[in-house]
């Protein structure tokens, strides 16, 4: 027995005492303390990841999925729940249930729904545009129309498709014309007026001035009238005179005249216009939506010109709207007539040609194009 624990107390010795060994266990203790220090650092990260994110749900691809599950493998189930991660054993569980739902998911291979196809867009497209551009067309007229385009349907499948849409047939469509249809219909023939307004500082302060514009609708050409601190009746007499002068007069060869209730526009005016075979075109009250072309312009006009001017007597007033129309007609493309210009180019320029800037009020108005 003691020759025994002495050669037990002799091996002990000898592992104490070898600097090796001693080294090894020194360095293995520093790196398991670095590693609780790192995983300490992690699950404190982790804590703060899941407090930012709160109830929000994470969404994860296919692939991150699988490698969160190859991990939890490794790890088993009560390492994970002691660490608090932010995905549980559970949720890892119901990925793999629904990955490999997913393998034997053969849904896609079966067999398509029989029937009959479904209508082209394109003829859903054009047999929408026909009824709505020509109210009095029925069923048959637009099976003609798109028969003649190459589309072959019958009147049953165009009555479908506009009753899926929520148009009438025709008759009733016709009843319920759009304002937008009869405008289109009578444009040759037709202009719209209104008044807008704009403060000109004078000697005697700020003073307002009321401005009249004329607007042929077709062409959105607009013609400035004049304007006046008072437009009282006589002076509207006067600017009807102009407006249906037989050699120059905007309103020469049109038959309707659309304008708003204003009191401006005054019992005698409407009387003259309709002596000149021009008949006055009164919206109902409040109804700015139906005088929209020339409405826009006035919001294009202020946004663009005279809101951005500080206006010192009605000369520069006139000069600004003169300007401004100058570059609204020949230089400002116009998104209602396809970015075009209303006064186009009758010879375009070469497209090697050097670019040319316009300026107009100090560089207020300004536009591009190559010189001719």
């Amino acid at each position: 027995m003691i020759v025994r624990i002495c050669l037990i107390n002799e091996t002990l010795m000898k592992f104490v005492f070898q600097p090796w060994q001693l080294l090894l266990l020194i360095i293995a203790g520093w790196i398991n303390r670095q590693q609780h220090e790192v995983i300490e650092y992690l699950r404190t990260e982790n804590t703060v990841l899941k407090e930012k994110v709160g109830k929000k749900r994470i969404l994860l691809t296919d692939d991150q999925r699988r490698r969160l599950a190859v991990k939890r493998k490794i790890l088993g189930r009560k390492q994970l729940e002691e660490f608090g991660t932010l995905f549980t054993p559970n949720t890892i569980l119901r990925w793999h249930r629904q990955l490999v739902a997913r393998k034997w998911d053969y849904s896609d291979r079966k067999e398509k729904k029989q029937g009959r196809p479904s209508i082209r867009e394109v003829i859903v497209e054009l047999t929408l545009q026909f009824a709505k551009e020509n109210p009095t067309w029925g069923y048959d007229r637009i099976q003609g129309e798109l028969s003649k385009v190459g589309y072959q349907i019958c009147d049953s499948t165009v009555a479908n498709i506009l009753r899926a849409h929520g148009i009438e047939p025709a008759p009733t469509r016709k009843r319920t014309g759009s304002w937008a249809t009869f405008l289109k219909s009578h444009w040759d023939v037709m202009e719209a007026i209104a008044f807008t307004s704009a403060e000109v500082w004078t000697k005697s302060g700020l003073v307002t001035h009321y401005l009249l514009f004329v607007m042929e609708l077709k062409t959105r050409r607009v013609h400035f009238s004049g304007c006046t601190t008072n437009p009282h009746e006589a002076w509207m007499k006067q600017m009807a005179r102009e407006l249906t002068n037989d050699e120059d007069g905007f309103l020469q060869g049109k038959r309707y005249l659309i304008m708003d209730r204003d009191s401006k526009f005054s019992e005698s005016f409407r009387s003259f216009l309709s002596d000149q075979d021009v008949k006055p075109v009164r919206l109902p009250p409040r109804s700015p939506n139906m005088n929209a072309h020339l409405e826009r312009f006035f919001g294009s006009l202020k946004s663009e010109c005279l809101n951005l001017l500080i206006l010192f007597g009605e000369k520069a007033l006139r000069n600004a709207v003169t300007q401004y129309l100058e570059h609204y007609h020949a230089e400002r493309p116009h998104q209602g007539l396809n970015n075009e210009l209303i006064l186009s180019l009758d010879d375009p320029p070469a497209v090697d040609a050097e670019f040319e800037t316009t300026e107009r009020l100090g560089g207020l108005l300004r536009s591009y194009r190559r010189a001719a």
